[in-house]
């Protein structure tokens, strides 16, 4: 991922927010609930949901 300050934003994709558990998981990280790992998940997860047509609350 590059470090430019565009204005466009690359959405979560749960393949990213896999690999980035698994990468915290590996090192021993907190992967636990309000960690960077579960936050990514659940970015993941609407954004995912949010493509597939599915109402957000």
């Amino acid at each position: 991922m590059s470090s430019n300050n565009s204005s466009s934003k690359t959405p979560m994709t749960k393949d990213d927010a896999s690999r980035i558990q698994s990468t915290q998981a590996t090192g021993n990280k907190d992967t636990g609930k309000g960690s960077f790992a579960s936050r990514a998940q659940s970015a993941g997860d609407k954004n995912s949901n949010a493509n597939n047509g599915v109402q957000q609350k």
